[in-house]
């Protein structure tokens, strides 16, 4: 029997580290537990709520997320807390207990659609968490770890589609109006995940900073928050406390890029509904131009939004 090793992953979010697995964990669908009582059909989650410091666990595919309180840092526990999942699962143990439950009422699956500030874009949410990070694709190749965005794509509309917790963004082709496809596409994600299929795969690759502190850009090394200079990290915090909680209910997201002190000029990326709309990234470059110079003073003279 192969053994099971892990690879510690940093994600977007500093308070949430993946632990990703030699083989799949589970087959049916992701499973989240935010306390011991909810993850009865999970000995491994159980196991792990005995640690104080985790607040919520995530078991998806090949993957093992857990967010954390701020008692500790990731980097001072991270390799201990894999060592105990990967001496657990190399029992024999399993991650989840899956079984299949026909006579059990379950919770029907609810998708509503938002309109969102750019025109191209409908937000679609769920009243289930589809997914633990942020995914975007934007064309039907690089949605073959997404079985609901590559499903999506067979529609000749769909554009792109970008995920994050409980909804996904879709941007159509101009060629259709939302008014004749929204209930068509509503009805059909809606489908999907009430009959149980996956959202993403185990492999999917999140397009989200892998740490909070550098957006993931093709041949750039990710910078660990940490290790960014003073400014760049309070300009990622004010980013993270007060834009990106705006930015995502209107179905999408922003990332730190850069940040240039010599000519005090910050780099931001924009995702989803925010990407590709010329309102979206007036409104935006300017309230965080605003709110950036007000809460840094004379660090910053200029922000410039970057299309993801």
């Amino acid at each position: 029997m192969e053994k099971i090793t892990l690879k510690i992953e940093p994600t977007n979010n500093p308070s949430i580290i993946k632990f990703e697995a030699n083989k799949f964990l589970t087959e049916q669908q992701s499973y989240e537990y935010k306390n011991i009582d909810e993850a009865g059909n999970s000995p491994l989650a159980q196991q792990l709520f005995y640690l104080p410091f985790v607040k919520t666990v995530f078991i998806s595919g090949n993957f093992i997320g857990i967010e954390r309180y701020n008692i500790v840092e990731w980097k001072d526990v991270q390799e201990e807390v894999a060592e105990q999942i990967e001496a657990y699962l190399n029992q024999g143990q399993p991650a989840v207990v899956e079984t299949i439950k026909t006579d059990v009422k379950k919770v029907p699956i609810t998708v509503y659609a938002e309109s969102t500030p750019n025109p191209a874009v409908m937000k679609f949410v769920a009243n289930k968490i589809l997914v633990p990070e942020i995914f975007e694709f934007k064309n039907i190749d690089e949605a073959t770890e997404s079985p609901l965005a590559k499903a999506l794509f067979n529609f000749p509309f769909i554009k792109e589609v970008f995920l994050d917790e409980n909804y996904l963004s879709v941007t159509k082709y101009d060629v259709a109006d939302w008014n004749d496809i929204t209930m068509e596409i509503r009805e059909f994600i809606t489908s999907h995940i009430a009959q149980g299929g996956k959202v993403v795969t185990g492999n999917a690759k999140s397009v989200a900073a892998p740490v909070a502190g550098q957006a993931k850009q093709p041949g750039v090394s990710a910078i660990p928050l940490e290790e960014l200079d003073e400014t760049s990290q309070q300009i990622v915090n004010i980013l993270e406390e007060y834009i990106k909680p705006a930015v995502a209910s209107d179905g999408g997201n922003i990332m730190f890029e850069s940040y240039d002190s010599e000519n005090k000029i910050v780099k931001v990326i924009l995702q989803g509904a925010c990407s590709g709309c010329p309102s979206s990234t007036f409104t935006l470059k300017n309230g965080i131009e605003t709110m950036l110079k007000s809460m840094l003073q004379d660090k910053v003279n200029e922000v410039v939004a970057l299309n993801g």
